[in-house]
């Protein structure tokens, strides 16, 4: 028996760890896919559930026109005087000296309640979080974003990563008093994802180093004061593989650490599971979420059993639920858990549920960074089989619906039943990681019959196949295409693969297309 890293598989990056009594909970960035946030739940470490999407409200959130990988950022995670409270940040710009990041604060008095509209606080900077201190005080603290040019910035390692900086906030007046930078990272750079906690005399610091791909760390600080001054951990670093590059897990960064009911310690940690394709090394699933045990050992954090990559497996008094397939019917009268849209906050004008299937309301362009209709869980194996029933009934090839693996704007593969010259086809169509041209590719046109289309997907790590009806049909597709490093790659690539149903019309008339069954089947490693 024993925890198995990933502990939260597909696209569940930034992990800000948590622990209200015997309940754990991990908060992953969600950027440009609705609601936004997700929160996961355990009691034992290794059994992980998705519990709650916090931000659901248009007042919350609205992400229509956010770029690619844009969206929420590195979500704060913590629960003080009975409340939870989630910080986040939206970003709204990627390219470019500047970034445009808003950092907000929200609250419930429950996990999966109703979460308060949120108090706007910053934009100085991106992966926020919050700190409540012994004595009732809170402390807002987030990385700051340098727009000027080379040589200005704190950190000659990385100009654009300015250092953190710390400042009081007050759940009514706001932020209060002087604005301290605490750290200014170490010769790694690129400081981000600060989380304060404190132990035993000192507040300590983790933050995040590397860039997020796979020179990515953990690095610690401590100090007696809050604003410092911060000593680097002896070793730097407690968490990296940037050492170790033949590790199946690598990436690894970005986490938080908590004290465990039973004694135990822990450090959540961003990874990835890269997998080899024709292009080199991808990451499909994503950036996903490990647990690391660690010790204190001369008032410094640990890895337990020694260096600085953390294990596979974790020994422990549970064992893993191993998921399998699963089939929705979109009979309910909500969208199920497991599935997502893109950016907007009015979904009633891209989806409805019937009562016997989910109707697609065709809007814009696969692509669009406004409103597009495509529903979609993550690929949380690097293999898998998935297959959709669809009634559709196209006028001409302006409209479409079907089944897709999406990444972004410049990173699909679909197959999509439309007609042409009179004739019902499913006509297979990718964009191959070409950015910023975002050029098509058409494998084909298949001619289908009118009524139900079954289409279905195989994906084996790097190979994709389409089908209809049962039958293979196309060429075999580079599923390593849809993947971090694919097109621009895994430095503006901070999603992961997803594989769900589309429609749009660009006649802007809004047809619609019905999906009445949806299969999902990960395959065994």
């Amino acid at each position: 028996m024993m925890l198995e890293n990933p502990v939260i598989r597909g696209f569940n990056a930034d992990p800000s760890f948590c622990r209200v009594g015997e309940d754990y909970y991990i908060a992953t960035s969600t950027f440009e896919w609705y609601p936004g946030v997700q929160i996961h739940h355990s009691r034992d470490l290794v059994n992980w559930k998705l519990v709650s999407r916090p931000l659901r409200r248009a007042s919350q959130l609205d992400m229509r026109g956010n770029p690619d990988s844009c969206g929420i950022w590195a979500p704060c995670l913590s629960h003080a005087d009975g409340r939870f409270w989630l910080v986040y940040t939206d970003v709204k710009r990627l390219d470019g000296a500047f970034k445009d990041a808003h950092n907000y604060i929200v609250t419930c008095a429950t996990i999966d309640g109703d979460w308060s509209d949120p108090k706007y606080v910053t934009s100085s900077g991106f992966d926020p979080s919050l700190f409540h201190d012994r004595d009732g005080r809170k402390w807002f603290v987030n990385m700051r974003w340098n727009h000027r040019e080379k040589g200005t910035g704190l950190n000659p390692a990385h100009d654009r990563f300015d250092g953190i900086e710390l400042q009081e906030w007050h759940p009514e007046e706001g932020l209060l008093g002087e604005v301290t930078t605490i750290y200014p990272g170490t010769d790694l750079g690129l400081t981000e994802a600060p989380h304060l906690f404190w132990h035993d005399g000192y507040y300590y610091l983790t933050t995040a180093e590397g860039g997020t791909g796979y020179d990515h760390a953990v690095t610690l600080a401590r100090s007696r004061d809050i604003r410092g001054p911060y000593e680097t951990h002896p070793a730097k670093h407690v968490i990296t593989a940037r050492f170790s590059p033949e590790n199946p897990i690598q990436r690894m960064g970005h986490g938080q650490y908590v004290e465990g009911h039973d004694g135990r310690f822990w450090h959540s940690y961003l990874c990835g599971r890269p997998q080899q394709g024709p292009r080199g090394l991808f990451c499909a699933t994503g950036r996903e979420t490990g647990l690391a045990e660690v010790v204190w050992r001369d008032g410094w954090l640990w890895l337990k059993d020694g260096g600085m990559l953390p294990p596979a497996t974790v020994d422990m008094a549970v064992e893993r639920v191993v998921p399998g397939a699963v089939e929705y019917d979109f009979t309910g009268p909500v969208l199920p858990m497991d599935f997502q849209w893109l950016r907007t906050p009015m979904p009633e004008r891209i989806f409805q549920l019937t009562g016997s299937a989910l109707r697609l309301i065709g809007r814009e362009s696969l692509g669009s960074w406004f409103e597009q209709s495509l529903v979609a869980r993550r690929q949380d194996e690097p293999s898998y089989n998935a297959e959709c029933d669809v009634i559709a009934d196209p006028p001409n090839w302006q409209r479409a619906a079907g089944l897709i693996t999406y990444y972004n704007r410049h990173k699909f593969h679909a197959a999509l039943v439309t007609r042409e010259g009179g004739e019902r086809v499913v006509t297979l169509v990718s964009c191959e990681g070409d950015w910023p041209g975002e050029a098509l590719t058409f494998h084909g046109r298949f001619p289908v019959a009118e009524g139900k289309v079954t289409l279905g997907v195989s994906v084996d790590r790097a190979v994709q196949r389409f089908s209809v009806n049962g039958v293979a049909v196309g060429p075999i597709l580079d599923a390593s295409v849809v993947s971090d490093e694919g097109g621009r790659g895994e430095h503006a690539s901070f999603t992961g693969a997803f594989v769900g149903v589309v429609a749009h019309d660009l006649t802007g008339q809004g047809w619609t297309a019905d999906v009445t069954r949806f299969r999902y089947a990960p395959k065994a490693d």
